[in-house]
């Protein structure tokens, strides 16, 4: 057992964990803007600082392994002075256009800004000029509110595998890009969004929330409905037009805390689509008319049967859909093997 003290309390733990980890488990609150327990420690926003008795010097507690017998300040007036330099720093070389970003509310950035009075940049921010990449479908990628955490390469390296991203220059002029700064395509990208779900500023964003505030969605948990692996989300509901803008992820969820493929994280647009049937549709003359569900049904089970005794059941093929549930693709399989009698059923998650 490793026996700590961390702000006058006294913590046992079973195993070596990093000190950010310590923090958590105790209640303690310690910012940070780099930090994610999944990934690599990465130490770079330096806003984790504690002083640990004995040490020379302030520690990053996301890298500093917690140590029988550690006695650790996380929050002297020392430390939240050079947080709030920082935070000064970070905000000098940041568009301070919160009226306007969609992020605003949710930004982490923001908030703790809030938190230690930042209220203004105090430093001269240089001149950088960065065209937005808004090239693909799904995101938007501002790189003037790259604060450089490193989120984004790490997730994408570590977690996807994918190293779309990576850090480019140094000092002042260094950022976060893609090899050559080419847009973000298909070529380069799975689309999955994990780098989305992880920026703590709104350098990466969803283009389905862009138009709308964040923290006035009504956030609904649900599981995905697009294969069985059970992942959760949440659902922002625009309550006041009854519409589904968006998915976010929940982080606690069992199976898949903030990861999502592309289809969970951004297909769930197909609710409000305008190409979506809300009635049957027969074709009569070459032409779909709309239909009652009885003549429809109707209609269905005249032809299958028809083209059943005329060509035989292995004529009839079914095409089963990931959107349904588990209960639903069953009946699915059942009725072609049963009522059409062919074993010619597939399923479009195969793909």
């Amino acid at each position: 057992m490793i026996h700590i003290t961390m702000d006058g309390r006294s913590i046992e733990l079973e195993k070596p964990i990093n000190l950010l980890e310590v923090a958590k488990k105790a209640g303690i609150y310690i910012p940070n803007l780099c930090y994610m327990e999944e990934l690599s420690s990465f130490a770079g926003c330096r806003l984790c600082l504690v002083e640990i008795e004995g040490h020379h010097k302030l520690e990053t507690s996301c890298s500093t392994m917690a140590v029988d017998g550690m006695v650790v300040h996380t929050n002297t007036p020392e430390i939240r002075e050079i947080r709030r330099e920082l935070l000064d720093l970070l905000i000098s070389n940041h568009p301070v256009d919160c009226l306007t970003c969609e992020q605003a509310g949710i930004c982490t950035l923001q908030k703790l800004c809030y938190d230690y009075g930042v209220k203004a940049p105090s430093y001269k921010r240089g001149e950088q000029v960065f065209t937005i990449d808004d090239f693909n479908p799904i995101m938007v990628r501002d790189q003037a509110k790259c604060i450089k955490c490193g989120k984004c390469v790490r997730v994408c390296r570590e977690i996807q595998v994918t190293s779309t991203y990576d850090h480019v220059g140094r000092g002042f002029t260094s950022t976060v890009t893609t090899a050559n700064n080419r847009p973000i395509d298909k070529e380069i990208c799975r689309m999955c969004g994990q780098c989305i779900a992880v920026c703590p500023t709104g350098a990466l964003f969803n283009k389905n929330f862009i138009g709308y505030r964040m923290q006035d969605l009504k956030k609904v948990r649900t599981t995905c409905p697009f294969c069985g692996t059970g992942c959760n989300f949440y659902l922002n509901v625009d309550v006041e037009n009854n519409k589904v803008v968006g998915v976010t992820p929940a982080p606690k969820s069992p199976i898949n805390g903030t990861e999502m493929c592309v289809k969970g994280r951004f297909h769930t647009d197909f609710i409000s689509s305008e190409e979506r049937l809300t009635t049957p549709l027969i074709r009569k003359d070459g032409t779909f008319v709309p239909a009652t569900w009885d003549e429809a049904l109707a209609l269905t089970a005249e032809r299958f049967s028809k083209i059943r005794d005329t060509h035989g059941p292995d004529a009839v093929a079914g095409l089963s859909s990931a959107r349904c549930t588990n209960e639903e693709n069953y009946l699915f399989q059942k009725f072609m093997r049963v009522a059409i009698g062919t074993n010619s059923v597939d399923h479009c998650a195969r793909t």
